[in-house]
């Protein structure tokens, strides 16, 4: 079995995708929010790919909040923005949202060839490990990036789910997921250290969002795996 690892939503291949098992990570900070908001109690989360969409979608849809951002900042008119640290019980509990965002949810959008989509980040990257290597599939892992270009805190996240995934199976590394799983074995005990280095990172403290940023470094503290299945991502597990 193979792990490919595509660094970008613009690297996606689809048919690399088609019949794995597909892992989308968007650490800063869009696959950390949907992980938080469903442990903390949200029925429900449906990625579109506008502002336009997002609204249409919640007339149509009763106990609705509005996600999403662009720039890292929360859209004109929404409930809440992307950070992870809204989304707490009393905000989301038994409420769906509906969420749009710059980069997470075009790649989670882009893996719908796969068999099955997890949405993984460094919060529940051991549970989705465990749970994407359980079939004998194939594991696509999908970086968003950011805005078209690579992103550093993505990649080492992959390093972490990779490094799982290896605990449990053993997989051929294509170059690219060695090299993730590389920098993650050498830098483990300071993640957010080398995430300092990322554009990304330095971007969202500038706009501050630091405590974002270290909640989203926080490695394996949340047991919870959501699946992205017939146009909603949910807890089924």
């Amino acid at each position: 079995m193979n792990i490919r690892l595509m660094p970008r939503v613009e690297d996606i291949v689809q048919k690399n995708i088609a019949k794995s098992n597909a892992i989308v990570i968007d650490m800063l900070r869009a696959t950390s929010v949907i992980t938080t908001a469903l442990y903390n109690g949200a029925r429900g989360v449906i990625p579109v790919l506008t502002v336009d969409e997002a609204m249409a979608a919640r007339e149509k849809c009763s106990d609705v909040v509005l996600g999403g951002e662009r720039r890292g900042l929360k859209i004109n008119g929404f409930d809440l923005g992307n950070s992870p640290l809204e989304y707490t019980p009393s905000n989301i509990k038994d409420k769906t949202i509906i969420m749009t965002t710059s980069n997470g949810t075009r790649a989670i959008k882009g893996c719908e060839s796969a068999n099955h989509i997890y949405i993984g980040s460094m919060l529940n990257g051991k549970s989705v490990a465990a749970r994407a290597s359980l079939d004998d599939a194939d594991i696509s892992i999908v970086c968003a990036g950011t805005l078209g270009k690579f992103s550093l805190d993505d990649f080492i996240c992959a390093g972490y789910i990779i490094d799982e995934l290896m605990k449990v199976k053993s997989y051929v590394l294509d170059d690219i997921s060695f090299a993730a799983h590389y920098m993650y074995d050498a830098n483990k005990k300071d993640v957010e250290g080398i995430i300092k280095n990322a554009s990304h990172y330095n971007y969202l403290v500038s706009i501050g969002l630091e405590g974002d940023i270290k909640y989203c470094c926080r490695m394996g503290i949340l047991d919870i795996v959501p699946e992205y299945k017939d146009g909603i991502i949910s807890n089924p597990f």
